[in-house]
């Protein structure tokens, strides 16, 4: 990547990243949105490719197998194939550009012919390259209102990588190998001891006869059926050390037991007298061979190490999960949480039951309704919502398409779009649109608006919307979720200006025009109400013909707008610190979601949920101050945590005074009281919104009272949280 950058190949930023390559092409990105310069639809060609390509004449056209492939499948059999697949379903999607030839079959087929040639001139100049038609598949994949986190595939293999931790697995190791290998050795070498058995006093000086003194008769045959499992173990069982320490009871009484073949002749007086401490050691802290504390010990050892490990069951779930089509979902969870059963004894004892953090990993191959899968804690954030939610939003987007089978491959093509990672943007540029796409924009023609889509599409973002706010109140909205929920909201002829979270050292300076319209309606909507007076919202907005428009890198920007954030994130300075360029960014932005309230305000005012959030909203807020408090109670390993800390509780802060704001002040008041009762870092700014729910306000330097602040998440210079 970073040769890419240094000869010019990769442009950071960029709608366009990569050198001569359309804006569409699905690209590989790194961390951070930076592009790799790999395509990801260049795929080494599968099985079935390379048997489909010894199949193709000498002669076939194309200059790489990937082109003779292509240009195949645009003949007359590799039409027809496609097309077989396309009525059937039975294919799948994983990059947007293997449905391009699936489209191309289409309008030939339904004699758009003149569209087919403009697509296929488009596509051509990477058909040497990328894979543009689908994987077929033997079955045809389900759709309809249910989701999954990951597919079978993904579960199982991540189930069969579990292992047992080393220091687990060498203490199994002991207590069935090594700790009945030791109570052999020492019974051995009681039985040469005359008399009583020694052991340790307090003082810790020993008591008890000696050994070497008397030897059974079948004591060297013992010895050497010992000294041959002892090393057929040491062949196989290579994870516990402990009993190969030179200082270890164990060590000893092998090392003696070696030299002495039929006595004790070939050992001194000194090594005899470390048999006789080593026996004391261990007689007095587990007991002698065939006592009942050793017999006792042992037993609950035993019991240990019957238990089945974590990866053990893992591998009895993997083998339950290969019963399901690898690029499927579970329909149900019974069959696989349930106890081990008699066939999967060789793992685990007979109804033993599945661990419920494992379950919860096979969990994620669930197919469920959304809600469901929150409940079950299979989605725990805003972004795996939004991981889930395109297998939703493609049927309801493809619903204003009359033809299924194009509707089909439309709502796959849909799912596999929004699998890809988001660039980094500079210059007010925009991520590829679904639309970008040249085969969906040949479809497009051919999309009606229908008014049941319509519904069924505000219906699930209004649905939508309330889990996300409900399960999440303390976090802000992230990008992906909103732009699944613009797609939602286009498909239901809403136009909302849906803002994104921007990174403060890549802040341009400047918003576009929706920033604008987001706090227009903002401030429209919570006139008078607890956040507009918390956060001084402005009451008026100048009307749109007596702004001054700017266009920047040819985009239509609100310059009030800006100038207004900028102006309002002088708060955020402390003292004379001029901090550095990303935290004044930041201090800018926060204001502008401060303004827009990140999308909270539109969302509640378009799909008119303003009886939901009344109703909701205690809780909700409560849930959202509570999560503040913990998060800086949460010890910061470093400085950048501490500071990530405050920021993320100040937004969760913002999301509580959002949510309460719809409920009276006597409500307010319980909830202040409630949040007074959670102590923690956060007093002054707990004793600010006292004062503005009883009507004071900020001053210009956010403070109110004698010591209340109004809580900000950026700081320029240091922040008043961390001022112990």
């Amino acid at each position: 990547m970073l040769d890419g950058i240094a000869t010019g190949r990769l442009t950071v930023g960029s709608r366009t990243p990569v050198a001569d390559t359309p804006a569409w092409e699905t690209l590989e990105v790194a961390h951070g949105g930076f592009a790799t310069g790999r395509f990801l639809a260049e795929a080494p060609l599968s099985a079935d490719e390379l048997e489909r390509l010894r199949e193709l004449p000498g002669d076939a056209p194309g200059q790489t197998d990937r082109e003779r492939l292509n240009l195949w499948y645009l003949g007359a059999e590799g039409l027809a194939e496609s097309r077989q697949a396309l009525r059937t379903g039975r294919y799948r999607v994983d990059v947007p550009e293997e449905s391009a030839l699936l489209v191309v079959g289409w309008l030939l087929e339904h004699d758009h012919a003149a569209q087919a040639l403009d697509l296929v001139a488009e596509l051509r100049p990477l058909m040497h390259r990328l894979r543009f038609i689908p994987r077929f598949e033997p079955t045809s994949a389900p759709s309809g209102a249910v989701v999954r986190l990951k597919p079978v595939a993904d579960v199982r293999d991540s189930l069969r990588q579990a292992t047992v931790r080393p220091a687990i697995a060498a203490m199994l190791e002991t207590l069935r190998v090594w700790n009945p290998l030791y109570d052999r050795l020492v019974e051995l070498w009681c039985d040469t001891v005359d008399g009583v058995l020694p052991e340790l006093r307090n003082d810790p000086s020993i008591v008890g006869d000696w050994p070497c003194r008397v030897w059974p008769a079948d004591w060297a045959e013992r010895r050497r059926q010992w000294l041959s499992d002892y090393r057929s173990a040491t062949d196989v069982h290579r994870l516990s050390e402990a009993h190969c320490h030179p200082k270890s009871n164990f060590a000893r009484l092998r090392l003696a037991l070696e030299r002495c073949a039929e006595d004790s002749s070939g050992l001194t007086g000194r090594e005899v007298g470390w048999i006789r401490r080593a026996l004391a050691n261990t007689i007095s802290a587990h007991g002698a061979p065939g006592s009942e504390a050793r017999a006792a010990l042992r037993s609950t050892q035993a019991v240990v190490a019957g238990r089945p490990t974590y990866a053990a069951l893992a591998r009895v779930l993997s083998a339950r999960l290969d019963r399901y089509p690898g690029d499927g979902g579970l329909p149900s969870l019974d069959p696989i949480e349930a106890d081990v059963t008699e066939d999967e004894v060789s793992v685990a004892p007979p109804g033993w039951p599945m661990p419920p953090h494992l379950v919860a990993k096979a969990a994620r191959a669930l197919e469920a309704p959304v809600g469901e899968l929150v409940e079950r804690g299979v989605i725990t954030s805003g972004e795996v919502l939004a991981q889930v939610l395109p297998q939703v939003t493609s049927q309801l987007i493809a619903a204003n398409i009359a033809d299924a089978a194009l509707a089909s491959t439309y709502a796959r093509t849909y799912a596999a779009f929004r699998r890809r990672r988001s660039l980094l943007l500079l210059n007010l540029e925009h991520q590829v649109r679904f639309e970008d796409l040249p085969w969906v924009a040949a479809v497009s023609p051919y999309r009606e608006r229908r008014e049941q889509a319509a519904r069924s599409a505000a219906q699930s973002l209004r649905e939508t919307t309330v889990l996300a706010l409900s399960s999440f109140p303390q976090a802000m909205l992230p990008n992906p979720l909103m732009r699944e929920f613009g797609a939602l909201a286009t498909q239901a002829g809403l136009q909302l200006p849906l803002v994104d979270e921007v990174a403060a050292d890549i802040f341009m300076g400047t918003f576009t025009k929706k920033w604008r319209d987001a706090a227009v309606t903002a401030s429209r909507l919570l006139e008078g109400s607890l956040y507009a007076r918390y956060y001084d919202l402005p009451r008026d907005w100048p009307s749109v013909e007596g702004r001054r428009r700017v266009k920047r890198w040819g985009q239509r920007t609100a310059e009030d707008f800006a100038e207004l954030c900028t102006q309002r994130s002088e708060e955020a300075r402390s003292g004379s610190d001029r901090g550095s360029y990303i935290a004044a960014n930041g201090a800018v932005l926060e204001q502008s979601q401060i303004l827009t309230t990140q999308n909270l305000a539109v969302l509640v005012d378009a799909l008119e949920l303003t009886d939901w959030v009344r109703e909701a909203g205690p809780e909700l807020a409560d849930q959202a101050f509570s999560w503040s408090v913990r998060r800086l109670l949460q010890p910061a390993p470093d400085w950048v945590s501490r500071l990530q800390a405050i920021k993320n509780a100040a937004y969760s802060w913002r999301q509580g005074i959002f949510f309460l704001s719809f409920s009276d002040q006597a409500t307010q008041l319980q909830a202040v009281g409630r949040l007074r009762s959670l102590g923690g870092r956060l007093a002054p700014a707990v004793d600010g919104l006292a004062a503005v729910v009883a009507g004071e306000r900020f001053n210009a330097a956010g403070r109110v009272g004698a010591d209340g602040r109004r809580l900000l998440g950026w700081s320029v210079g240091k922040h008043w949280a961390l001022a112990d």
